[in-house]
Protein backbone atom coordinates (compact mmCIF):
# COMPACT_ATOMS: atom_id res chain seq x y z
CA UNK A 1 0.00 0.00 0.00
CA UNK A 2 1.81 3.35 -0.94
CA UNK A 3 1.53 6.46 0.44
CA UNK A 4 -1.30 8.09 -1.57
CA UNK A 5 -3.83 4.94 -0.50
CA UNK A 6 -2.55 5.18 3.03
CA UNK A 7 -3.54 9.04 3.21
CA UNK A 8 -6.70 8.10 1.60
CA UNK A 9 -7.50 5.33 4.27
CA UNK A 10 -6.97 7.98 7.00
CA UNK A 11 -9.08 10.44 5.49
CA UNK A 12 -11.71 8.22 5.05
CA UNK A 13 -11.34 6.60 8.87
CA UNK A 14 -10.88 9.59 10.69
CA UNK A 15 -13.32 11.55 8.94
CA UNK A 16 -16.11 9.09 8.82
CA UNK A 17 -15.55 8.52 12.26
CA UNK A 18 -14.03 11.05 13.75
CA UNK A 19 -14.97 14.38 11.84
CA UNK A 20 -18.64 13.32 10.85
CA UNK A 21 -20.01 15.51 13.89
CA UNK A 22 -18.55 18.47 12.74
CA UNK A 23 -20.53 18.27 9.54
CA UNK A 24 -24.21 18.86 11.16
CA UNK A 25 -22.04 20.99 13.94
CA UNK A 26 -21.03 24.05 11.04
CA UNK A 27 -24.56 23.33 9.33
CA UNK A 28 -26.05 24.48 12.54
CA UNK A 29 -23.62 26.75 13.50
CA UNK A 30 -23.83 28.72 10.37
CA UNK A 31 -27.91 28.55 9.74
CA UNK A 32 -27.98 30.42 13.03
CA UNK A 33 -25.70 33.39 12.10
CA UNK A 34 -27.91 33.14 8.59
CA UNK A 35 -30.97 33.58 10.83
CA UNK A 36 -29.35 36.32 12.95
CA UNK A 37 -28.75 34.15 16.01
CA UNK A 38 -25.07 33.78 17.68
CA UNK A 39 -26.23 29.84 17.66
CA UNK A 40 -23.97 27.12 19.12
CA UNK A 41 -20.61 26.25 18.28
CA UNK A 42 -19.50 23.94 15.56
CA UNK A 43 -18.03 21.61 18.23
CA UNK A 44 -21.81 21.03 20.38
CA UNK A 45 -22.17 17.78 18.83
CA UNK A 46 -19.22 16.42 20.43
CA UNK A 47 -20.35 18.03 23.90
CA UNK A 48 -23.46 16.43 23.36
CA UNK A 49 -21.73 12.79 22.60
CA UNK A 50 -19.11 13.23 25.29
CA UNK A 51 -22.62 13.93 27.57
CA UNK A 52 -24.32 10.99 26.38
CA UNK A 53 -21.55 8.78 26.93
CA UNK A 54 -21.18 9.35 30.47
CA UNK A 55 -24.72 8.38 31.65
CA UNK A 56 -26.52 5.14 31.42
CA UNK A 57 -28.93 3.15 28.75
CA UNK A 58 -32.29 3.57 29.58
CA UNK A 59 -34.14 0.16 29.49
CA UNK A 60 -37.93 0.26 28.38
CA UNK A 61 -40.34 -1.85 30.41
CA UNK A 62 -42.09 -4.69 27.75
CA UNK A 63 -39.07 -4.04 25.48
CA UNK A 64 -36.83 -6.89 23.75
CA UNK A 65 -33.64 -7.61 22.11
CA UNK A 66 -34.69 -5.61 18.99
CA UNK A 67 -35.04 -2.74 21.45
CA UNK A 68 -31.85 -3.13 23.09
CA UNK A 69 -29.82 -4.39 20.09
CA UNK A 70 -31.03 -1.88 17.70
CA UNK A 71 -28.36 0.94 18.34
CA UNK A 72 -25.59 -1.13 18.19
CA UNK A 73 -27.09 -2.60 14.85
CA UNK A 74 -27.59 1.29 13.54
CA UNK A 75 -24.28 2.24 14.48
CA UNK A 76 -22.08 -1.52 13.08
CA UNK A 77 -24.00 -0.42 9.41
CA UNK A 78 -22.63 2.97 9.32
CA UNK A 79 -19.18 1.99 10.36
CA UNK A 80 -19.39 -0.45 7.77
CA UNK A 81 -20.89 2.24 5.42
CA UNK A 82 -18.09 4.62 6.30
CA UNK A 83 -15.45 1.48 5.43
CA UNK A 84 -17.31 1.37 2.11
CA UNK A 85 -17.70 4.80 0.98
CA UNK A 86 -14.08 6.32 -0.41
CA UNK A 87 -12.66 9.48 0.15
CA UNK A 88 -11.02 10.23 -3.06
CA UNK A 89 -10.33 7.53 -6.19
CA UNK A 90 -7.98 5.29 -4.20
CA UNK A 91 -8.29 3.34 -0.66
CA UNK A 92 -7.85 0.56 1.29
CA UNK A 93 -10.23 -2.27 1.02
CA UNK A 94 -11.33 -3.00 4.66
CA UNK A 95 -13.41 -5.73 4.13
CA UNK A 96 -16.35 -4.60 3.06
CA UNK A 97 -15.67 -3.68 -0.48
CA UNK A 98 -16.60 -0.42 -2.52
CA UNK A 99 -19.58 -1.07 -4.72
CA UNK A 100 -22.43 1.41 -4.36
CA UNK A 101 -24.99 -0.87 -4.32
CA UNK A 102 -23.91 -2.86 -0.62
CA UNK A 103 -24.35 1.38 0.60
CA UNK A 104 -27.50 1.50 -0.05
CA UNK A 105 -27.74 -1.88 1.66
CA UNK A 106 -26.02 -0.46 4.85
CA UNK A 107 -28.40 2.16 5.08
CA UNK A 108 -31.38 0.86 4.56
CA UNK A 109 -30.26 -2.13 7.23
CA UNK A 110 -29.66 0.57 9.58
CA UNK A 111 -33.06 2.66 8.85
CA UNK A 112 -34.83 -1.12 9.49
CA UNK A 113 -33.34 -1.87 12.89
CA UNK A 114 -34.49 1.79 14.14
CA UNK A 115 -38.08 1.40 12.61
CA UNK A 116 -38.20 -2.38 14.33
CA UNK A 117 -36.83 -0.77 17.39
CA UNK A 118 -40.09 1.76 17.64
CA UNK A 119 -42.43 -1.08 16.74
CA UNK A 120 -40.94 -2.97 19.82
CA UNK A 121 -41.14 -0.07 21.97
CA UNK A 122 -45.03 0.77 20.77
CA UNK A 123 -44.53 4.20 21.70
CA UNK A 124 -47.07 6.45 19.57
CA UNK A 125 -44.71 9.30 18.41
CA UNK A 126 -41.86 6.80 18.01
CA UNK A 127 -44.29 4.75 15.66
CA UNK A 128 -45.14 7.52 13.74
CA UNK A 129 -41.76 9.05 13.06
CA UNK A 130 -40.80 5.10 12.06
CA UNK A 131 -43.94 4.74 9.60
CA UNK A 132 -43.10 7.98 8.24
CA UNK A 133 -39.20 7.39 7.36
CA UNK A 134 -40.10 3.82 6.01
CA UNK A 135 -42.89 5.63 3.34
CA UNK A 136 -40.15 8.23 2.74
CA UNK A 137 -37.37 5.62 2.26
CA UNK A 138 -39.13 3.85 -0.55
CA UNK A 139 -38.69 7.49 -2.61
CA UNK A 140 -34.88 7.82 -0.93
CA UNK A 141 -33.77 4.87 -1.32
CA UNK A 142 -34.94 4.17 -5.35
CA UNK A 143 -33.54 8.04 -6.41
CA UNK A 144 -30.37 7.14 -4.36
CA UNK A 145 -29.66 4.07 -6.97
CA UNK A 146 -30.78 5.88 -9.99
CA UNK A 147 -28.51 8.23 -9.03
CA UNK A 148 -25.83 6.33 -8.37
CA UNK A 149 -26.57 4.14 -11.39
CA UNK A 150 -26.46 7.65 -13.64
CA UNK A 151 -22.76 7.88 -12.09
CA UNK A 152 -22.18 4.10 -12.71
CA UNK A 153 -23.02 4.32 -16.31
CA UNK A 154 -20.35 7.31 -16.93
CA UNK A 155 -17.90 5.58 -15.04
CA UNK A 156 -18.55 2.12 -16.85
CA UNK A 157 -18.82 0.28 -12.91
CA UNK A 158 -20.69 0.30 -10.01
CA UNK A 159 -17.28 0.45 -7.71
CA UNK A 160 -16.95 3.63 -5.95
CA UNK A 161 -13.41 3.81 -6.03
CA UNK A 162 -13.73 3.27 -10.10
CA UNK A 163 -17.01 5.78 -10.35
CA UNK A 164 -14.61 8.63 -8.62
CA UNK A 165 -11.59 8.37 -11.12
CA UNK A 166 -14.19 7.55 -13.96
CA UNK A 167 -16.30 10.71 -13.24
CA UNK A 168 -13.28 13.12 -12.46
CA UNK A 169 -12.04 15.81 -14.92
CA UNK A 170 -13.87 17.54 -17.23
CA UNK A 171 -14.42 15.29 -20.11
CA UNK A 172 -17.63 13.31 -18.20
CA UNK A 173 -19.63 17.01 -18.25
CA UNK A 174 -20.23 16.88 -22.05
CA UNK A 175 -23.05 15.35 -21.40
CA UNK A 176 -26.37 16.12 -19.42
CA UNK A 177 -26.10 12.67 -17.31
CA UNK A 178 -24.09 13.44 -14.58
CA UNK A 179 -25.83 17.07 -14.31
CA UNK A 180 -29.11 15.18 -13.91
CA UNK A 181 -28.11 12.60 -11.75
CA UNK A 182 -26.19 15.39 -9.27
CA UNK A 183 -29.98 17.00 -9.04
CA UNK A 184 -31.23 13.82 -8.08
CA UNK A 185 -28.59 13.01 -5.49
CA UNK A 186 -28.93 16.94 -4.22
CA UNK A 187 -32.79 15.56 -3.33
CA UNK A 188 -30.94 12.25 -1.39
CA UNK A 189 -28.38 14.59 0.80
CA UNK A 190 -31.59 16.68 1.64
CA UNK A 191 -33.72 13.75 2.53
CA UNK A 192 -30.89 11.40 4.38
CA UNK A 193 -29.57 14.18 6.25
CA UNK A 194 -32.87 15.60 7.68
CA UNK A 195 -32.92 18.77 6.54
CA UNK A 196 -35.47 20.85 5.04
CA UNK A 197 -37.78 20.69 3.16
CA UNK A 198 -37.88 17.51 3.84
CA UNK A 199 -37.84 17.29 7.76
CA UNK A 200 -36.95 19.81 10.68
CA UNK A 201 -33.96 18.49 12.51
CA UNK A 202 -34.87 21.77 15.32
CA UNK A 203 -38.36 21.08 16.09
CA UNK A 204 -39.70 20.08 19.69
CA UNK A 205 -43.09 18.63 18.27
CA UNK A 206 -43.49 14.78 18.28
CA UNK A 207 -46.35 15.41 15.80
CA UNK A 208 -44.27 16.53 13.10
CA UNK A 209 -40.87 14.73 13.62
CA UNK A 210 -39.68 11.94 11.54
CA UNK A 211 -36.11 11.26 12.08
CA UNK A 212 -35.89 12.14 15.66
CA UNK A 213 -39.11 10.31 16.27
CA UNK A 214 -37.53 6.61 17.16
CA UNK A 215 -34.92 8.06 19.07
CA UNK A 216 -37.69 9.49 21.24
CA UNK A 217 -37.24 6.46 23.75
CA UNK A 218 -33.57 6.13 23.82
CA UNK A 219 -31.20 8.02 26.29
CA UNK A 220 -27.39 7.63 27.27
CA UNK A 221 -25.16 5.42 25.34
CA UNK A 222 -27.80 4.18 23.01
CA UNK A 223 -28.57 7.83 22.04
CA UNK A 224 -25.00 8.54 21.67
CA UNK A 225 -24.57 5.90 18.94
CA UNK A 226 -27.41 6.73 16.71
CA UNK A 227 -26.61 10.55 17.16
CA UNK A 228 -22.36 9.25 15.81
CA UNK A 229 -24.89 7.22 13.16
CA UNK A 230 -26.76 10.84 12.04
CA UNK A 231 -23.79 12.81 11.82
CA UNK A 232 -22.03 9.61 9.52
CA UNK A 233 -25.21 9.56 7.02
CA UNK A 234 -23.92 13.84 6.71
CA UNK A 235 -20.29 12.59 5.87
CA UNK A 236 -20.97 9.70 3.63
CA UNK A 237 -23.62 11.21 1.37
CA UNK A 238 -21.66 14.52 1.24
CA UNK A 239 -18.48 12.86 0.67
CA UNK A 240 -20.31 11.01 -2.29
CA UNK A 241 -21.66 14.68 -4.20
CA UNK A 242 -18.17 16.06 -3.79
CA UNK A 243 -16.44 12.88 -5.11
CA UNK A 244 -19.19 12.11 -7.59
CA UNK A 245 -21.43 14.62 -8.55
CA UNK A 246 -19.41 17.51 -8.21
CA UNK A 247 -16.43 18.63 -10.40
CA UNK A 248 -13.70 17.04 -9.32
CA UNK A 249 -9.77 16.77 -10.48
CA UNK A 250 -8.18 13.82 -11.65
CA UNK A 251 -5.19 12.36 -9.30
CA UNK A 252 -5.30 11.24 -5.65
CA UNK A 253 -3.65 14.33 -4.01
CA UNK A 254 -5.59 16.79 -5.62
CA UNK A 255 -9.21 15.14 -4.28
CA UNK A 256 -7.71 14.59 -0.67
CA UNK A 257 -6.81 17.85 -1.19
CA UNK A 258 -9.97 20.07 -2.23
CA UNK A 259 -12.54 17.51 0.08
CA UNK A 260 -12.58 19.35 3.41
CA UNK A 261 -12.96 22.77 1.22
CA UNK A 262 -16.02 21.28 -0.79
CA UNK A 263 -17.99 19.63 2.33
CA UNK A 264 -17.49 22.93 4.00
CA UNK A 265 -18.81 24.61 0.84
CA UNK A 266 -22.05 22.00 1.07
CA UNK A 267 -22.72 22.62 4.92
CA UNK A 268 -22.79 25.93 4.02
CA UNK A 269 -25.71 25.31 0.87
CA UNK A 270 -27.42 23.35 3.50
CA UNK A 271 -27.35 25.77 6.00
CA UNK A 272 -28.62 28.54 3.19
CA UNK A 273 -31.27 26.24 2.25
CA UNK A 274 -32.35 25.42 5.84
CA UNK A 275 -32.70 29.12 6.04
CA UNK A 276 -34.72 29.94 2.63
CA UNK A 277 -36.80 26.62 2.96
CA UNK A 278 -39.76 26.10 4.92
CA UNK A 279 -40.40 22.27 5.50
CA UNK A 280 -42.80 20.59 3.57
CA UNK A 281 -45.83 18.62 4.19
CA UNK A 282 -45.33 15.13 4.44
CA UNK A 283 -47.44 13.92 1.95
CA UNK A 284 -45.81 16.64 -0.53
CA UNK A 285 -42.33 15.03 -0.16
CA UNK A 286 -42.59 11.69 -2.04
CA UNK A 287 -43.12 14.02 -4.87
CA UNK A 288 -39.97 16.18 -4.61
CA UNK A 289 -37.99 12.94 -4.31
CA UNK A 290 -40.07 11.70 -7.23
CA UNK A 291 -38.91 14.19 -9.29
CA UNK A 292 -35.39 13.33 -8.43
CA UNK A 293 -35.87 9.66 -9.24
CA UNK A 294 -37.75 11.23 -12.80
CA UNK A 295 -34.48 13.51 -13.34
CA UNK A 296 -31.67 10.48 -12.61
CA UNK A 297 -33.87 8.46 -15.34
CA UNK A 298 -33.63 10.98 -17.64
CA UNK A 299 -29.36 11.27 -17.16
CA UNK A 300 -29.35 7.45 -17.41
CA UNK A 301 -31.74 7.59 -20.77
CA UNK A 302 -29.19 10.70 -22.02
CA UNK A 303 -25.97 8.65 -21.42
CA UNK A 304 -27.83 5.26 -23.31
CA UNK A 305 -29.00 7.21 -26.32
CA UNK A 306 -25.40 9.51 -26.12
CA UNK A 307 -26.46 12.92 -26.02
CA UNK A 308 -23.87 15.91 -25.93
Amino acid sequence: MNAGTTAAGAAQIAGGILLAPLLPGLIQHWKARLQGRRGPSPLQPYRELRRLWGKSAISVEGTSAVYRLAPAVVAASLVAAVLLVPAAERAPNWGVGHDALALAGFLALARFALAASAWDVANGFSLMGASRDLTLSVFVEATLILSLAVAALVAATTDLTGIIAGTAGTAVWSSPALGLGAVAFALVVVAETGRQPVDNPDTHLELTMIHEGPLLEYGGRDQAYLQWAAAARHWLVLVLAVQVFLPHPQGLWWQLALLPVWLAVLCGALALTETLVVKMRVLLVPRLLAAGAVAALLGIAAHLVGIA
